[in-house]
């Protein structure tokens, strides 16, 4: 009988895919979050996409950080949990900035997921 090879089991990839969220700290997104995707360190990531180093606190708070991958190993992205939001009538003023709560984000995964 010949061995196994170690190749038909592959491992699974370093990365870890995540669903994320965060509040900018300025009045003017006040109630709405920022629903993203990253394969990396959530906080590395938000803090790429303010480049700009002030003094004091930063500019936005992670309020939500969920795996994106199901439990057969498939994953999803942010586009998919944007699409979902949508669908529901959630309101979508600009990119990828959605006026919803954190429980209408995790209730999108979870539809994902399931």
């Amino acid at each position: 009988m010949p061995a196994v090879s170690s190749e038909f089991f592959p491992p699974r990839p370093a990365s870890r895919p995540t669903i994320y969220a965060y509040e900018d700290t300025n009045p003017q997104y006040a109630g709405l979050l920022k629903v993203g995707y990253t394969t990396v360190n959530v906080q590395g990531r938000v803090a790429q996409q303010y480049p700009t180093l002030r003094p004091g606190k930063p500019p936005y708070r992670i309020v939500l950080e969920e795996s994106a991958m199901r439990n057969d190993g498939t994953t999803f992205t942010d586009h998919d949990i944007h699409r979902h939001l949508r669908i529901v009538g959630i309101t979508n003023p600009e990119g990828e900035w959605f006026k919803c709560s954190i429980k209408d984000v995790k209730a999108a995964i979870i539809a994902l997921k399931t």
